[in-house]
């Protein structure tokens, strides 16, 4: 009990002080002005912006159309509750409406009437005065149970802190201001309408599907504007859209200040959408400092619900309004509320201060009029759609939220009064606050255009919005069309939209056009929406928007540049004219080269191939055939096999050429440099020892093969001539390839020289002349080899057909300049091909001429040296064989 009397005693003095001194304020100033009040068993409050606010003054003399149909709107609703014999069939309805003027501070003002009612309904049964007497109020009057307001969020929130401290529940048809949701602040608001939380993100959602990335904003000084802006700056950065420019409205912005804003936003060439969160009167300014500017078609809107569909905000504007896209919250209009209204008339609405004002305003017409002033109002006078009434599109939440306060006084009573008619004391003394959380909150039902009407934890309503486009519908007409909804997501065709000209285009707002695939963004640190486009390399992969990355070697981006692939690598292909013709030479080489084989097999024993030094000729022509074998080697597809046959193939063949070549000519250079010096033989001049010579010759680069093979293993690598080829290759280095050729060029320069040195040996005796011949071919061949070899090495294809063809010109250039003249002389000249058995014949005697007194004749088994006998020219060889003959 003691706790009761305290919290009672505490509550009583707390309000006294508040409502002492705002009531004096108000007192004194006069301010107390008219309203709507109707007696009924329940009270509800209402707070519209009847008037407009003054410049100068809280109230002006214009009256606000939306405040007056939602004061009406409120009326009509306790009117049905009150004849409705199911809702509250035992309790009436009561109201108690003022004006706000559109101003916060006033409607703070104004909303002391509501609280004269909790201090005359106080429970001061526990306190007592100085005088020993129980405390009485001064004022008399019933209690509000609820308001119905306001309109403006920014008056919503000066009379929510008011109302919070005498615990009386509120409801607004029209406060979106996202903060009105924080219940520790505002504890007993509800609306009937969502936060602007979902209006900014449909907003957002708009400038998302037209891609309008770098916009502009205005909005307006208060609680609407700029929490509503505050959300919109939040998400606009997470959705990557950027404000290139936001302008406040300040309460008394003028002209100057409009225009220079604007001036402001037109340098911004790039960012022509423009998002308005303004509230009306700010909407209409704004787009009359843009008409004066002659900015009609600089600017797109975006308009929040402080636009919506109101038409006579583009009275005048429409060139500068077309093509504007708008939201509003969804509704429907409510039928009977226009009949309601038709129904209305001067004389007939006593009930209303304001309707007279309403009325003249309307039609244009004076209800008194003065003898001098002939536009009197027409006694026929209705407001019908037909005259030019629109239903405000806040109508249908100014009666649900009557409705709601219906229905939950109906749970109420349900609830403390059960089996009382009419108003029970518990019902009448219930806290407001336990009727807020407890009924009110819970609410839900079908309101009269078959909407469900429901509120969340926070109080909030249900977040639906319809998409406007104001556009020319006939040549001077214009109007709102819808194009869209939002309903936790957004259904808008673009294609529905209509800019200007009957044209669906959209325009652009972007502040850098999207970079095309290859393409990166450089921007500045903090920046989003403003960048430079940089192409990629071409081996490159997009990381991200912002970043390449290099696919390495072997490696190519795909076209959308987000991954790579692995490129195939080239070898060289049997079929190319690359492979095709080195394989015919090669071939035709090869198969000359066996026929040569077999004629010296099947010609064995006869002069001809004996003279030409029988098993020399044999290794020779191994290494020729093994030369042409080489480009099948070549030509295949590299690996550790193939790759360590090409190093072995293309010098062992090389050497065996250049070896037996070598040999021949050093034992016919020795052979004459002996018989000068003196009638003794030679050394090593038995076929044996040529065949051992020639052996060692080639073990040497046999060797040297052998040790690089052993310090570079043989095996394929992949080389990258440019960043968009691949070529498979054995591992080895050009330069590593030539230093294994080194060998055989000191054969061939040896050789070469021997060449020379017997170059007058006579009758070209033992294919001497040939040998030389071919010696200074081979040179010539390398000679030209080398520099087109590296000079190629940047296409493979032409280096490998450029070795083929070199190394097979050399077998063939010994093949033919060798061997084509005895295969002539078997096949074609048989007769030739017989032993020559005196040395008295034109080839021993032209041979006499040249000697120094002595003769040699060669076989491939026996060499025969004699001392020639000039007294006796036309002796025989007492131990000539068949062999030891020379041929042509």
């Amino acid at each position: 009990m003691m706790k009761q009397n305290f919290d009672a005693m505490l509550k009583f003095c707390t309000s006294s002080t508040i409502f002492g001194a705002l009531f004096a304020a108000h007192i004194f100033q006069g301010a107390l002005g008219s309203g709507v009040k109707i007696d009924g068993d329940v009270i509800l409050g209402g707070l519209f912006p009847v008037h407009e606010k003054g410049e100068t003054t809280s109230c002006s003399s214009t009256i606000y159309n939306r405040g007056i149909q939602r004061l009406e709107a409120m009326l009509y609703a306790v009117d049905l509750i009150n004849k409705d014999t199911t809702l509250l069939p035992y309790v009436s309805l009561g109201v108690n409406i003022l004006d706000t003027c559109s101003k916060d501070t006033y409607a703070l003002n104004q909303s002391l009437e509501f609280i004269r009612g909790s201090l005359d309904a106080m429970d001061v049964s526990g306190l007592e005065c100085s005088d020993k007497k129980p405390p009485r109020v001064k004022y008399h009057a019933k209690p509000v149970k609820g308001v119905i307001g306001g309109s403006y969020s920014s008056v919503s929130q000066q009379v929510a802190n008011l109302f919070r401290l005498f615990r009386i529940p509120q409801i607004s048809p029209a406060s979106t201001a996202k903060a009105l949701s924080d219940k520790d602040r505002f504890e007993f608001f509800a609306r009937t309408v969502p936060p602007d939380t979902f209006q900014v993100r449909a907003l957002v959602d708009i400038l998302q599907v037209f891609n309008w990335s770098y916009v502009s904003a205005i909005y307006s000084e208060g609680s609407y504007g700029e929490s509503g802006f505050d959300e919109f700056h939040k998400l606009s950065q997470i959705r990557n859209i950027c404000i290139a420019l936001a302008t406040k409205i300040p309460h008394n912005a003028n002209h100057n200040f409009l225009d220079s804003a604007l001036r402001s936003h037109m340098k911004k060439t790039t960012a022509t959408a423009m998002v308005l969160f303004t509230r009306m009167d700010d909407t209409k300014k704004v787009l009359e400092a843009a008409g004066r500017l002659g900015a009609a078609r600089h600017f797109h809107w975006v308009g929040s619900d402080g636009w919506g569909k109101q038409r006579h905000l583009v009275e005048g504007l429409e060139d500068v309004a077309e093509g504007a896209i708008t939201i509003e919250l969804t509704s429907k209009p409510v039928e009977g509320f226009n009949q309601h209204m038709k129904s209305l008339t001067p004389e007939g609405n006593v009930r209303n201060p304001w309707f007279v004002e309403y009325w003249e305003t309307f039609f244009g017409c004076h209800l008194n009029t003065r003898p001098t002033e002939d536009l009197a109002c027409d006694p026929d006078f209705r407001l019908s759609v037909q005259e030019g009434f629109q239903q405000d599109s806040k109508v249908q939440f100014v009666v649900d939220g009557v409705f709601a306060f219906a229905h939950a006084l109906q749970a109420l009573h349900d609830s403390v009064c059960r089996g009382q008619t009419g108003m029970c004391e518990q019902m009448r003394r219930y806290d407001g606050g336990d009727f807020y959380r407890e009924y009110l909150l819970k609410v839900n039902f079908t309101n009269i255009v078959g909407s469900q009407v429901k509120f969340d934890e926070r109080g909030d309503g249900p977040s639906r919005y319809t998409i406007y486009n104001f556009r020319k519908i006939s040549h001077r007409t214009y109007n709102y069309t819808v194009v869209g909804l939002w309903d936790s997501h957004l259904d808008l065709d673009p294609m529905k939209v209509v800019f200007s000209e009957n044209s669906s285009e959209a325009p652009s707002s972007v502040c850098s056009h999207p970079c095309k695939v290859g393409e990166i963004k450089i921007m500045q640190q903090g920046d989003t929406c403003c960048w430079i486009c940089t192409a990629c390399k071409p081996y490159e992969m997009m990381v991200n928007q912002s970043a390449c990355k290099d696919c390495g070697p072997g490696w190519w981006p795909h076209d959308n540049m987000s991954s790579c692939y692995k490129l195939p690598h080239r070898y060289m292909k049997w079929d190319t004219l690359f492979a095709l013709v080195p394989m015919a030479i090669s071939c035709v080489g090869s198969f000359f080269t066996l026929t040569v084989i077999g004629i010296f097999l099947k010609y064995h024993d006869t002069p001809v191939v004996k003279a030409s030094g029988r098993e020399l000729s044999y290794m020779l022509l191994c290494g020729i055939l093994i030369c042409y074998l080489n480009t099948f080697l070549l030509i295949a597809t590299p690996g550790v096999i193939i790759c360590a046959c090409q190093r072995f193939g293309v010098g062992f063949g090389f050497s065996l050429i250049y070896s037996a070549l070598l040999t021949k000519t050093n034992r016919i250079s020795r052979i004459f440099d002996s018989a000068s010096r003196s009638a003794r033989r030679p050394g090593f001049i038995s076929p044996k020892s040529q065949v051992i010579i020639t052996c060692f010759l080639v073990s040497i680069q046999v060797a040297a093969t052998i040790v690089w093979l052993i310090l570079e293993e043989p095996g394929a690598r992949f080389e990258y001539p440019s960043r968009r080829e691949v070529i498979l290759k054995c591992r080895i280095k050009d330069s590593s390839f030539m230093v294994s050729l080194v060998y055989n060029m000191v054969l061939i320069t040896t050789c070469t020289i021997y060449a020379i040195k017997t170059r007058k040996i006579p009758e070209n005796f033992n294919e001497s002349k040939f040998i030389g011949f071919t010696m200074y071919t081979t040179c010539i061949i390398w000679l030209a080899f080398v520099p087109i070899y590296f000079g190629t090495g940047n296409t493979f294809e032409v280096q490998i057909t450029t070795l083929c063809i070199s190394i097979s010109l050399s077998a063939t250039v010994a093949l033919i300049c060798l061997y084509s003249p005895k295969i002539y002389i078997i096949i074609y000249q048989p007769e030739k091909n017989v032993r020559k058995l005196t040395m008295n014949s034109a080839i021993y005697k032209k041979s006499q001429t040249h000697s120094t007194g002595a003769s040699f004749d060669q076989g491939s088994d026996s060499v025969r040296f004699q001392a020639a006998v000039p007294s006796t020219p036309s002796k025989t060889r007492s131990e000539g064989t068949a062999e030891n003959e020379s041929f042509l």
